[in-house]
């Protein structure tokens, strides 16, 4: 039998009235009856969260987007991607060279889509590649088969004879055909600005135009395809290259890839090869290894299995998220031209202007010196009793248009240094220091797509609200309102899982910290004593929330690096971090995007919520959370979290903004970002995670050191 509070109470006052009663009072004894007293009743257990009325995201009746790696009739193996145009090559390391930022105007006849046909299984040696421009090419380059002996983009096989509507009948040529090609890479009409380009590649290729023998199922076939625009638009320029990717002959879709280890092959390819699956912390989404030495970009990419269909979407989502909702400037080069549609969306009451002000590079908002105000926070606000502040809404607004009264702003205040070597923030308020409030740093975004498709009940089984398993673990699920159904969600997002998917989520941002409304979130945050705080109404078009969405979901999972060691892993594993950071899920067949369905993931989250103790905890409650309860962080890309937060040491590093690469102090881990390392973030674990933290204060420093090893390693 487990004791509720209620039955506790009720047997410490028993066992203290038995003791006083027989203590030598010259109150009488009662006398003791002569029947034996009734059994005591079997008090009930905690109430559980009721999970039963939970509406799955989706299921067997959504609407799916295509599959891009498919069998064709007749056995072809079809393999379609979506790029982008690119500086540099994927090889490229000097300071000068970039690969992994993003051009001027990239949403603008930069993405490109490519289509390969194998088939090697049915016995010929031929693999086709199609790709498909928004804009004609000059040069059309599709090379394949790396080398690099002279250059980091040299390939052997980089075909330049060209023709013009023929079907492909011979390797090294390419073929252009114009007009206008539906998804399944094929004409629909004369008319348009498309243009497709063919080649076929029929052998692997050496130095000096030899051949080797013919395609072989297995083989690594790296190849990049260059975006050399004929006409690029204004303020833009024609000469751009484009992602390196690896085909594994003989295999449906793309291999995020690493160089291969120890090989120097002369004559013949120096191809990549496949990163292990164990690497693969996204999946198929997950994304190469880095070369160019930006490793502050690594947030930003799309996902390695991209669709061809949704490159497009990609970048103007990305657009969206980089737009400033007051003047309609974009935060990266000055070339890039003002987006008027969205000019003056900002507000009444906001906290920041854009997405991208706050999530740097995708990562989380760096710490702010002391004194300085927090508008990269979100100050969640209630009055005494936790309801909505009268004064300040939900969220308190620092920033406004128009009229009305200042609801104040947050600044940080001189950090309570404690004897452990730790340090917690205060928090100074400019106007109304609110009764109950929670500080929340604006976190990182890679991996939100996969964690959305997760199934549900993946998630529920994982449910153990009154530790029936006794093991000290009681994760309890969010329970979250559709705003659109009024159904029952499953909260995943957030640091309390007050959201239910990444397009609520985002409606949430846009709506509180961006003054921008939805047609999901359509009213501004407003306290019941409040005026001017804007008009009801969707201003963002769901045309563009979508791609936001999609922009937000097929962000590319950095991969794992030193893979093969498992040392720290299993020291991670032995001191119980594993039993809320789960390592591995798989997610849900249904979800609409290809590129997110059946992927095996490695995220190091249950996405319930735990009670983490009083000293993380707020006084603030949140829908379903209590305030010490928070749900468990995904640790991937938390090695890579410090370069993309203080940015790459290029000395032209100027993308987005860019913090300073020696300032560790701006570095802040936890909801907070009162942890300024690895280590300190544990130090602060408590409540479910007490043992596990003691089992780590306890290791020697080798081992410590080997369990952050893979931490930085994820």
């Amino acid at each position: 039998m487990k004791l509720t509070k209620l039955s506790l109470v009720v047997l410490i006052s028993t066992l203290t009235i038995t003791a006083c009663g027989g203590g030598g009072s010259e109150t009488p004894v009662p006398e003791v009856p002569s029947t034996p007293p009734a059994p005591p009743q079997e008090q009930p257990e905690d109430p559980k969260t009721d999970l039963s009325n939970i509406q799955a995201l989706y299921d067997n009746t959504t609407e799916l987007e295509a599959p891009s790696r498919f069998v064709r009739s007749g056995g072809v193996l079809v393999t379609r991607i979506g790029d982008r145009g690119r500086d540099r090559h994927a090889k490229d390391i000097t300071i000068q060279d970039h690969y992994d930022h993003y051009l001027a105007h990239y949403w603008q006849y930069r993405t490109a889509r490519i289509q390969l046909e194998d088939y090697v299984p049915l016995g010929q040696s031929l693999v086709r590649a199609t790709f498909i421009t928004e804009a004609e090419l000059g040069a059309r380059e599709f090379r394949v088969w790396f080398w690099g002996r002279n250059a980091t983009g040299q390939f052997h096989f980089n075909p330049q004879k060209e023709e013009e509507k023929v079907n492909p009948n011979e390797t090294g040529v390419v073929f252009v055909d114009k007009g206008t090609f539906n998804d399944d890479f094929e004409k629909v009409s004369d008319q348009g600005i498309q243009h497709r380009y063919t080649l076929d590649i029929v052998n692997q290729w050496q130095n000096g135009g030899q051949f080797q023998p013919a395609l072989q199922e297995g083989t690594n076939m790296e190849f990049e395809v260059s975006q050399f625009l004929l006409s690029p638009p204004a303020g833009s320029r024609l000469n751009y290259y484009g992602t390196s990717f690896v085909y594994v002959i003989g295999e449906l879709g793309l291999a995020p890839f690493e160089w291969q280890r120890g090989v120097e092959n002369q004559g013949g390819s120096n191809d990549g090869t496949p990163i292990p699956e164990q690497g693969l912390l996204g999946g198929k989404t997950t994304l190469g290894y880095n070369y160019s030495e930006e490793p502050a970009g690594r947030f930003m990419q799309m996902a390695t299995n991209l669709s061809a269909k949704n490159a497009q979407a990609f970048v103007e989502g990305r657009r969206v998220h980089h737009t400033n909702f007051e003047d309609g400037r974009h935060d990266e080069r000055n070339e890039n031209p003002i987006w008027q549609e969205q000019v003056g969306k900002a507000g009444n009451r906001y906290i920041n202007h854009s997405c991208a002000a706050c999530h740097v590079r995708n990562g989380k908002a760096l710490v702010k010196d002391v004194g300085d105000s927090l508008d990269t926070w979100v100050f969640l606000v209630g009055d005494e009793e936790g309801n909505p502040h009268p004064q300040l809404g939900r969220v308190l607004q620092s920033e406004q248009t128009g009229a009305g009264t200042h609801e104040g702003s947050v600044s940080l205040g001189p950090w309570t240094e404690l004897a452990s070597g730790l340090r917690s923030p205060n928090y100074e308020f400019s106007g109304i220091t609110p009764s109950q409030f929670s500080a929340r740093i604006a976190p990182q975004l890679v991996g939100l797509g996969l964690l959305e498709a997760v199934p549900e009940d993946t998630i529920i089984e994982w449910v153990d609200e009154n530790d029936e398993n006794d093991d000290g673990i009681s994760g309890r699920a969010s329970v979250v309102i559709d705003p659109v159904t009024d159904e029952e969600r499953l909260g995943r997002f957030g640091y309390k899982a007050s959201s239910f998917s990444v397009k609520h989520q985002s409606a949430i941002a846009l709506n509180t910290d961006i003054g921008v409304m939805t047609t999901m979130l359509p009213s501004p945050d407003c306290g019941s004593q409040q005026t001017e705080c804007g008009d009801s109404g969707a201003e963002l078009s769901d045309v563009e929330l979508d791609k936001l969405v999609k922009y937000l979901s097929l962000l590319g999972v950095g991969a794992r690096r030193d893979y093969d060691n498992k040392v720290g892993e299993n020291l991670f594993t032995d001191a119980g971090c594993a039993q809320c950071h789960r390592p591995s899920m798989t997610t849900s067949e249904f979800h609409p995007l290809a590129e997110l369905r059946n992927q095996t993931i490695f995220p190091y989250t249950d996405m319930l919520l735990h009670d983490m103790g009083p000293d993380l905890a707020d006084n603030l409650a949140q829908g379903s959370a209590s305030g010490a309860e928070w749900r468990t962080t995904a640790l991937w890309g938390l090695g890579h979290a410090r370069s993309v937060m203080l940015g790459d040491s290029k000395a032209n590093d100027t993308i987005s903004l860019s913090g300073n690469v020696n300032d560790v102090n701006r570095i802040g881990y936890l909801h907070d970002g009162r942890a300024r390392t690895i280590n300190e973030a544990i130090l602060w674990h408590g409540g479910e995670a007490e043992a596990a933290k003691n089992e780590y204060v306890s290791m020697s420093q080798t081992e410590k050191d080997a369990l952050l090893a893979f931490l930085n390693s994820l």
